[in-house]
C-alpha cells in the first residue's frame, strides 16, 4: 500500500467506522478490547475517539481521556500494514498538539512490559517511563510501565514537524 500522508485525515471517531477499528484491534493485541469496552468508554462525557482516516478506510485509531490537567491515552493502534509509515506518528502529533501550558500540560498512557514496539515507539516522541503498575493487567500478571510526555513550548522561530510554513526572512 503506497501511503500519501497528505491524504490522511486524523478526525472525530463515528460508529461507522467500528467495524475496521476492531479488525484493527484484533490485529494489534493478544488481549483486544471488545465492542462493549470501546463503546463504554466512548459513552463517557470525557472521552474521546479518534481515526486515522485514508480515503475512507480506517488505518488507525486513539481512545484518550481529558482529565484536568493532561490527557491519558487509554488505546492507541495502527493496522499492522500501515504501520511505520507515519501514521501513528501523526496521530501521536495531534494528541502532542492538544497540550498547553495553562491547562493540560502532559500525555500519561500504560504499556506492556512486553510491547517493546509501543515502548520505543513512544520513547522516539518524547515519552518517558515514569513508574511502573505491578500486576496492573486483569488478563496477565504482567507489569505495565507508566509513560509520560511533557508539554515543551516551541522555541520562537522553530516550526514544527509536519509544518510546511517557512518564516520570512
Amino acid at each position: 500500500m503506497q501511503l500519501d500522508a497528505s491524504r490522511l485525515l486524523i478526525r472525530w471517531m463515528f460508529k461507522r467506522d467500528m467495524p475496521q477499528v476492531l479488525e484493527i484491534e484484533a490485529e494489534s493485541f493478544e488481549f483486544p478490547w471488545s465492542e462493549d469496552d470501546f463503546h463504554r468508554c466512548l459513552r463517557q462525557r470525557n472521552c474521546v475517539g479518534m481515526v486515522a482516516d485514508w480515503d475512507g478506510e480506517i488505518l488507525g485509531y486513539m481512545i484518550y481521556e481529558l482529565q484536568k490537567n493532561g490527557l491519558h491515552l487509554l488505546n492507541f493502534a495502527v493496522a499492522p500494514r500501515c504501520r511505520r509509515r507515519g501514521v501513528g506518528r501523526q496521530m501521536a502529533a495531534r494528541l502532542i498538539a492538544k497540550l498547553a501550558p495553562q491547562r493540560r500540560t502532559r500525555i500519561t498512557l500504560e504499556v506492556r512490559e512486553t510491547n517493546l514496539t509501543a515502548q520505543l515507539f513512544f520513547r522516539t516522541l518524547g515519552f518517558r517511563a515514569v513508574s511502573v503498575l505491578r500486576g496492573f493487567y486483569e488478563d496477565t500478571p504482567e507489569d505495565a510501565y507508566v509513560m509520560q510526555y511533557r508539554y515543551q513550548p516551541q522555541p520562537v522561530g522553530q516550526s514544527t514537524e509536519g509544518d510546511r510554513t517557512r518564516l520570512a526572512g
